[in-house]
């Protein structure tokens, strides 16, 4: 549509569209001069974040400042949503009742319609909450005819938001957290007691100190082991080579010192060589079985015998006799004790050594069971100081619980207002009016769609499909 024929529209039913405009906005201005006056309370909190509100686990809040907005964002909304829900506004109309705080609906209540349903109804529509942008402050404001019911609803609201966040941040599982404590407690007793009993049977107290310590016995018993051993071997050499020179010197009587014995044996000899020399002579002048002869025989066989005897006990006393020859008898005996007991000593340190094994080896074995046993009574004593610090919380939180504590700060409670809101009724009015111009024009405008007539040379050739050729103005006519 042209301008030209907007303003045709206007001239050509200006009567019409006047006679709508001022109709309608005079019922607007009649019904806002006749409406009471709407006073508006405000009021506002702060909600500081709670323990269960902190940031989660992998939450950079020290780099990403939007992490912390839309933690904030968070909170604020959930704030929000709590308080304009329907529980609390049942709540504040149950308490004020329907007919002291909307005493229209009652009177104008219609059939099967609950009037507490409408009141709260009517009081979601009245209330409004917003969240000041980046902050935690959120900002509440009620309407209501009158201002005291305005204020008492809104302060109301606020105390029942309070009770009702209260309950919803407190701990309904302090019993089982209580349970699970005393469970765990005794868990880790009797962890704790597995693990002394353990140390107490088997003796592994401090695995690394008794694993050095049994690591430098079995250092210093296989060191005295070896020094045995070499003992031994240079011990059998000594006694051997003892051995033979006891043989050599009891050989050699070039050491022995002659006694009275001696002289009696070369006396014997002597008399043997006399006897020998007589025994000759007979036997030139008898023949054998002559009794001188066997006489002289017998003589010759006893001082021989006698002879031999001498000699023995004299070879007897130079080994004997002889001091080297006792001073190396002397040395072997020490050398064969000393020999026995360092075999004795060995045998002795070869079963240290095998115990200190089968000790080393015990000890490794049991240093899994030990640690499975210390890995236990950490793990019970984690889990049992878990839980006694969130049973501690629970006792805060239901002490603040009964204290009425909470995260939630008012920062300004509702207070009466003086007066109403003065752009309630001028915005009543300059809306009545854009209705009035808005309806004046669409009145003309379908009068002018409506119209059976033409109002111009155009609409005659659209419709009659043949040029114009002469207009008459309609005064002429």
């Amino acid at each position: 549509m042209k301008m030209r024929d907007f303003l045709n529209i206007i001239f050509k039913h200006w009567t019409k569209i006047l006679t709508v405009v001022l109709s309608v906005t005079a019922v607007s201005v009649y019904g806002a001069m006749i409406s009471k006056p709407v006073y508006l309370a405000k009021s506002s909190f702060l909600v500081k974040p709670w323990r269960e509100d902190a940031p989660r686990p992998g939450m950079d809040t020290s780099n990403n400042t939007m992490n912390v907005m839309l933690s904030q964002d968070e909170l604020v909304n959930t704030e929000i949503q709590v308080l304009t829900g329907r529980e609390l506004a049942e709540k504040v109309v149950r308490v004020l009742k329907v007919n002291a705080i909307y005493p229209n609906l009652v009177r104008s209540k219609k059939k099967n319609q609950n009037s507490v349903d409408a009141a709260v109804e009517q009081f979601g529509k009245h209330l409004k909450v917003t969240g000041v942008r980046k902050s935690n402050v959120v900002e509440v404001s009620f309407q209501h005819n009158d201002p005291k019911i305005a204020a008492k609803a809104l302060n109301l609201l606020i105390d029942t938001f309070k009770e009702k966040h209260l309950a919803l941040h407190s701990d309904p599982q302090s019993y089982f957290i209580a349970t699970q404590m005393t469970s765990f407690e005794n868990k880790l007793k009797d962890s704790e007691r597995n693990l002394q009993t353990f140390q107490q049977t088997t003796g592994v107290f401090s695995l690394e100190e008794q694993r050095s310590l049994l690591l430098k016995q079995r250092s210093d018993l296989d060191t005295a082991l070896k020094f045995s051993l070499n003992s031994i071997s240079e011990l059998r050499n000594r006694i051997v080579a003892t051995k033979s020179q006891l043989t050599a010197l009891s050989k050699s009587n070039s050491r022995y010192t002659p006694t009275e014995r001696d002289k009696i044996v070369i006396e014997a000899k002597t008399k043997l060589l006399e006897l020998r020399l007589k025994e000759q002579e007979l036997k030139r002048k008898y023949n054998e079985k002559n009794p001188l002869v066997v006489e002289a025989k017998r003589e010759v066989d006893l001082v021989n015998q006698f002879l031999l005897d001498q000699e023995e006990g004299i070879s007897g006393k130079v080994k004997t006799g002889n001091p080297v020859y006792q001073n190396v008898e002397i040395d072997l005996f020490k050398s064969e004790g000393e020999l026995n007991s360092q075999l004795a000593r060995a045998e002795a340190l070869k079963r240290q050594v095998k115990q200190l094994d089968n000790d080393i080896a015990d000890l490794d074995s049991n240093e899994t069971k030990l640690q499975n046993l210390k890995r236990q009574v950490a793990i019970n004593e984690k889990n049992y100081k878990t839980y006694a610090d969130k049973q501690e919380e629970a006792r805060m939180s239901e002490a603040m619980n009964r204290l009425k504590l909470s995260n939630i700060s008012i920062i300004q409670n509702a207070e009466v207002p003086a007066k109403p809101e003065s752009s309630n009724r001028m915005m009543k009015i300059v809306v009545g009016a854009i209705m009035g111009l808005f309806s004046g024009m669409a009145c003309g405008y379908l009068a002018e769609m409506l119209g059976q007539t033409f109002s111009d040379p155009e609409s005659v050739e659209m419709y009659l499909d043949i040029p114009v050729v002469l207009t008459v103005p309609y005064k002429e006519a």
